[in-house]
């Protein structure tokens, strides 16, 4: 048990009132005081274990304080901390070739993190095509910078408005609520012929990229049907359109392969990643592009630069870091564990009334909640709160479990690291919640 911190509540007063806090009202904030974390773990200032079942913003996936990546991080720092985006590099060689080799593409630029990468990616789609627009979803979310919260869908984007131009938005592969109505089945086949028939309106020859997250992350977790990848490459094909992957959440072993992408048998045209890149462990984004697009760029001007693009000790974390997703077969790990997560998912599904849908691959997994399952009438009014998801959150919390929840939904995305057993434990406390909720709805109480 870690010690509690003498100042914890001093850190906290000050934190409050000399930063600001992302996308909160600041009054409002109530942030942990974290001091430390090993593992699926971390502890806070009083004293406290938690166990971590977002992986942080959902990027820690080797765990908290890995040694190999540490010790990579420190041997960088003792050569060499800086070079500048123009000069050449070991480790900017290496992280390239190895990108290159995990993802099927050709080369990387690397940037800070995700928003930049999806800037960056929009800007080359842009001047490898000559056109001007992207096509997003709706339920979507690739950024808080101007041109990437643009492209975003996800409410967070109204402030920004009217942002970028040439955005144009599409549905989404969401089959638990097929947006024309309908049935599942029907929105298979739906979603990809109201795309194509949004290209045909747009002027296809308008169109420089479509940029997807590989799979939906703060936005619903949405898993498209085995179908939609493939018919989704070659309409994109047809009209001479690029495919931009937003890879950032759900890339680099979370779903138990490189890209979540490579579940369907698709390669993009252009790859942002993030998050998973590093863990976290040192801020890190890349833009990977495929051959054609690294020629074009070998005869004409790319626009764009940023001071820390190849920093050495982001890019030292990155190769440890991916050197550990191999040594310690993570990824089978996650294939494997992920299974075993969807079986007692899909049981709180069929045991707690509150639970309408459960969506997984690997570990990264969420639970959408509603009032009444035969309405699917959501526990939590769309970008707003309920009592019930408050006392849902609230349960978690004092359980010393940190999970991610948004709308009428909560995240189950722990580090890669992850025992069954720690596993099962979050799972006690989210079904304990559960209960909670039902009890909220006036639902039966549920037989074990």
């Amino acid at each position: 048990m870690p010690e509690a911190h003498p100042d914890t509540q001093q850190v906290i007063a000050e934190n409050r009132e000399y930063t600001l806090f992302s996308w909160s009202v600041q009054g409002q904030a109530n942030p942990i005081h974290m001091v430390g974390g090993k593992g699926s773990h971390f502890y806070d200032g009083d004293g406290n274990t938690w166990l971590d079942f977002s992986s942080q913003l959902i990027n820690i996936n080797v765990g908290h304080q890995h040694p190999k990546v540490l010790q990579a991080i420190k041997d960088q720092v003792d050569q060499m901390c800086f070079a500048g985006p123009s000069f050449a590099t070991d480790v900017r060689a290496e992280l390239g070739k190895k990108l290159a080799e995990v993802t099927g593409l050709a080369k990387s630029f690397f940037t800070l993190g995700g928003s930049e990468a999806n800037e960056n990616a929009i800007k080359m789609a842009k001047l490898y095509t000559g056109r001007d627009k992207i096509i997003t979803r709706y339920r979507s979310y690739h950024g808080a910078t101007m041109g990437s919260m643009s492209a975003s869908g996800d409410p967070r984007r109204w402030p920004v408005e009217p942002g970028i131009p040439g955005i144009v938005r599409v549905f989404d592969p969401y089959m638990y609520r097929p947006p024309m109505g309908g049935s599942a089945e029907e929105w298979e086949d739906g979603c990809i012929t109201h795309i194509e028939e949004v290209i045909q309106l747009e002027g296809p020859q308008t169109i420089a990229a479509m940029l997807v997250e590989g799979i939906t992350g703060s936005n619903g977790l949405l898993i498209p049907p085995d179908s939609y990848y493939p018919r989704l490459r070659a309409l994109l094909d047809k009209y001479g359109i690029l495919l931009i992957d937003d890879e950032v959440m759900s890339g680099f072993g979370r779903t138990g392969k490189w890209l979540a992408t490579q579940h369907y048998g698709i390669v993009p045209d252009i790859v942002t990643c993030a998050k998973g890149l590093t863990s976290g462990y040192m801020p890190l984004g890349a833009v990977i592009v495929n051959q054609k697009i690294a020629d074009h760029f070998e005869n004409h001007f790319l626009a764009g630069g940023l001071t820390y693009s190849g920093h050495p000790v982001s890019l030292a974390a990155a190769i440890a870091n991916l050197k550990v997703y191999e040594e310690e077969n993570l990824f089978e790990h996650t294939l494997e564990l992920g299974a075993y997560l969807g079986e007692r998912l899909e049981a709180m599904k069929r045991k707690y009334a509150c639970v309408g849908d459960v969506r997984y691959i690997g570990l990264f997994s969420v639970l959408e909640l509603v009032k009444d399952k035969r309405t699917k009438e959501p526990l939590a009014p769309f970008n707003g709160t309920s009592p019930e998801m408050a006392r849902l959150t609230s349960h978690i919390k004092s359980k010393h479990v940190y999970a991610f929840s948004r709308f009428n939904m909560v995240w189950v995305c722990p580090p890669l690291v992850i025992t069954k057993e720690e596993l099962d434990a979050g799972l006690d406390v989210y079904e304990e919640a559960l209960a909670l909720v039902d009890e909220m709805i006036g639902a039966p109480v549920a037989a074990d």
